[in-house]
């Protein structure tokens, strides 16, 4: 359960909301001040609790449930219409909950299925040439997508995680947790089987990658992806399976030429590609 707000405590919690972009404060809800934001259903609620955190509720359980392992998780206490809460030990990740809950709002992790379903839906699929175009129209929407979700860190390729061949649905190839966002280097090693992630985001390389190639593109030491990948590990189960070590360099090609022709022919797309 929520504890009563010290005027001090109340205080940091509006400064917070107000430092992150929420706008409007609406009725208190007992122990919970309350938030929203223009031209959005989200709410949110803050508080404290018992241990001395900040609490965090949310009024959509997709923003809730994709703040992911961000602070601690909370069940009991929580407002009535707040299907989830996340706690926070410390002001800075107070204020990290509430700027990725506000984003998430504007694009929540299934928002690339809605936009893909309301552009295709009345096109034609009877063809080979009509699917390969909604296929185009969907790989065009899914890197979108995938930049929204991971906060439009400046990476520079969205890479399907299970390739869009091997999806069984038009939900799964635009699923934003069959997807990572990788550097040019990374995303062809990944794309060929050379490389690999684990759930817990350790970066695992083949023994077909030799020495110059780890070097070329950056693993000559170990390296571990950060962030939260619970909700891809179906995907990347699958990857680990079937996509790693799979071979799909050109053949007679070696790793290193693999890797070096792709860097080479996405370093000259992005030189004449305007921003």
């Amino acid at each position: 359960m929520p504890l009563p707000l010290s005027p001090a405590v109340a205080s940091r919690l509006e400064k917070a909301e107000e430092d992150n972009g929420f706008e409007w404060e609406l009725p208190a809800a007992g122990e919970w001040l309350a938030f929203a934001v223009t031209q959005s259903p989200l709410c949110m609620w803050l508080g404290a609790t018992s241990g001395g955190a900040f609490a965090v509720a949310l009024s959509q359980h997709n923003v809730a449930v994709a703040l992911g392992t961000l602070g601690e998780g909370l069940e009991q206490g929580l407002p009535a219409r707040a299907p989830g809460a996340r706690g926070a030990l410390d002001i800075p990740t107070l204020n990290r909950l509430i700027r990725r809950a506000l984003q998430l709002r504007k694009s929540p992790p299934d928002e690339p299925l809605h936009v893909f379903v309301a552009q295709t839906a009345t096109l034609p699929r009877t063809t080979i040439a009509e699917r390969l175009v909604i296929q185009r129209i969907g790989q065009e929407i899914f890197p979108q997508g995938l930049l929204a979700y991971w906060k439009g860190y400046c990476a520079l390729h969205a890479s399907h995680i299970k390739p869009w061949a091997a999806c069984e649905s038009d939900a799964e190839s635009l699923d934003v947790y069959n997807g990572l966002l990788l550097a040019p280097n990374l995303d062809t090693a990944f794309e060929h089987g050379f490389i690999t992630v684990t759930d817990s985001g350790e970066v695992i390389v083949s023994s077909e990658l030799e020495a110059s190639a780890r070097q070329l593109i950056g693993l000559a030491l170990p390296q571990a992806m950060t962030g939260g990948l619970d909700r891809h590990r179906a995907s990347l189960q699958w990857h680990q399976e079937g996509g790693f070590e799979s071979g799909k360099h050109a053949r007679g090609d070696s790793p290193t030429d693999c890797i070096t022709g792709s860097i080479q022919r996405a370093t000259t797309v992005h030189k004449v590609t305007p921003p």
